[in-house]
């Protein structure tokens, strides 16, 4: 089989992965390759994310790494396991390669915390604020339009279900005041919020504007928790491009200024709270009058 030209995002990880491990390990490229009684050009490969690696090959290449038992090394077999196949085929008609990597991230990962600035994120739309959002920012004519939107709302599903995935998101202000389609819509939409932030595995937070200007606050980023912090991952949101770093100091780095945006940030929405008798300044109350200035 010939080397994949746009390998995804999951392989691409496993590769580096694997060479992270090699270098640690202190082994050459021809070294590894003596391990697998395979050519040089093999492993640039299977570190490229171009051609799968075996369970019984990433096996033995990590005893031979020093990768011992555990979370790490159950995680990278797991990843060699993985088709990379799920309901987001359906789709490959439509959406790109970069977006159906983040599905198949979203679906493996325990836990995502999320920062967005401008828009109420994918993961909480509605149909018709989803509409509208990729209409005015991809310029899409109205049936490939039709096929994000079916694909945004089966990204949701990841929230409920017999396992829903913990989610963590700080909003800006900006989000719930920039006017997306009509009144209708942007009500519905907030009604939304408030509904998805009493799920028990849900937590919003809204950054007020009098936090003023934090270094992150017009950045969008989501951070996707895997079983060992080792493969954890940042997404970066970008217009052209977005991109997924693995880098464990940079993977830290946008973790402390989450937990910077939730000191700064409001209250959560407390589930326990109904919005009829809430009159607290936190983040219920300030999409309670962002929906109510409407």
């Amino acid at each position: 089989m010939s080397p994949r030209s746009q390998p995804s995002e999951r392989q691409r990880r496993l590769g580096a992965e694997l060479r992270k491990l090699r270098n640690r390990a202190g082994l050459s490229g021809d070294q590894a390759a003596v391990i697998l009684d395979a050519d040089r050009a093999r492993i640039s490969n299977i570190e490229a994310g171009r051609i799968d690696v075996s369970r019984n090959r990433l096996y033995k290449l990590l005893r031979e790494y020093g990768c011992p038992d555990g979370p790490l090394f159950d995680g990278l077999m797991e990843m060699a396991q993985e088709l990379g196949k799920g309901w987001w085929d359906e789709f490959r008609d439509a959406m790109g390669r970069n977006a159906l990597d983040l599905a198949e991230l979203e679906s493996r990962s325990t836990a995502i915390r999320m920062h967005q600035p401008l828009f109420i994120p994918g993961m909480f739309q509605t149909e018709d604020y989803a509409r509208e959002v990729i209409l005015a920012t991809d310029g899409q004519d109205h049936d490939h339009a039709e096929r994000c939107v079916g694909f945004r709302m089966a990204r949701q599903r990841v929230l409920d279900g017999d396992s829903p995935t913990t989610y963590h998101a700080v909003i800006h202000e900006a989000a719930l005041r920039i006017r997306v389609g009509g009144l209708t819509v942007m009500r519905k939409q907030l009604l939304r919020l408030i509904e998805v932030a009493r799920l028990p595995n849900v937590t919003v937070q809204i950054f007020p504007y009098e936090k003023g200007a934090y270094a992150a606050f017009s950045r969008p980023f989501v951070l996707f928790e895997a079983a060992t912090p080792e493969l954890n991952t940042v997404h970066l949101e970008h217009p052209l491009n977005s991109v997924f770093l693995g880098d464990g100091e940079r993977i830290d780095e946008y973790a402390k200024m989450f937990e910077r945006l939730t000191e700064l940030a409001l209250a959560p929405v407390d589930p326990q709270v109904t919005p009829e008798s809430h009159d607290s300044r936190d983040s219920l109350s300030l999409i309670q009058h962002a929906m109510y200035e409407l």
